[in-house]
């Protein structure tokens, strides 16, 4: 019995390197595909994107972004998604009044960063808070990170906040899931913390037989940190609910 096909999806300004190093575990008999948004400004054109490439049925993971991404290909074409990973994420949308203002603020400061300095300087004050802190002195993790980040533009930068601000609350979609779903993240991922993906863990039904993979030295760029880690959950959550 073949693998069903793996479609990846990155999050902010991230690509294809976020998923590689954790290729030689998943993509072993398996067809693999990595995603990429292009200019697209909302989480809902992301997914028709992937929607529109992707084959008839497919199992789905994203990180950070890209499982908000993931939550809405699910939305629009449950039928389609076997089972589903989210790492890294959240599902809340952006907060009313002072909050979410100052989650505007931030985002734009960065975006300014980016636009009158370059890309390449605003991943270096990013990525600060974005791994464990005793990674940052980890110059070839580092450095890939920085430079998956100066791939992007600052079109597409500005084009992703849109898209993030903008985001619907998905409580509802994670109450309805009906697919084995896997929730992950790094132990220290101070964006989207444990306590977090717990709280998505709870609004699961018991058809998706949600299961949690907390990564113990990791931060928010955990498939990248500690590849290994998120790479042997994956494959327990690729391989629930099938018999052979």
């Amino acid at each position: 019995m073949p693998h069903e096909p793996l479609i990846l999806v990155p999050g902010l300004m991230c690509d294809h390197a976020v998923w590689e190093p954790l290729l030689p575990a998943l993509a072993t008999g398996r067809h693999c595909t990595v995603v990429d948004h292009g200019h697209a400004n909302s989480l809902v054109t992301m997914a028709q994107q992937l929607l529109d490439a992707a084959p008839a049925r497919f199992a789905l993971a994203g990180h950070s972004m890209g499982a908000r991404v993931a939550l809405e290909v699910v939305r629009l074409a449950p039928q389609r998604v076997s089972r589903v990973a989210l790492l890294d994420t959240g599902y809340l949308p952006r907060a009313a009044g002072a909050a979410g203002e100052e989650e505007a603020a931030k985002r734009y400061a960065l975006l300014k960063v980016a636009q009158e300095q370059g890309v390449r300087a605003m991943a270096q004050v990013w990525v600060q808070g974005m791994v464990h802190p005793a990674r940052l002195g980890d110059v070839e993790l580092v450095e890939r990170i920085l430079a998956m980040f100066t791939r992007k533009s600052p079109e597409v930068f500005a084009a992703q906040i849109t898209a993030l601000l903008t985001r619907p609350d998905a409580s509802d979609l994670l109450r309805s899931l009906q697919v084995p779903t896997l929730l992950g993240c790094g132990a220290q991922d101070s964006w989207s913390p444990p306590a977090q993906h717990q709280a998505m863990l709870q609004l699961l039904p018991p058809a998706a037989e949600g299961v949690i993979n907390v990564v113990e030295e990791a931060g928010h760029m955990a498939p990248m940190e500690r590849p290994e880690a998120v790479a042997a959950g994956m494959l327990r959550w690729l391989q629930a609910g099938v018999f052979v």
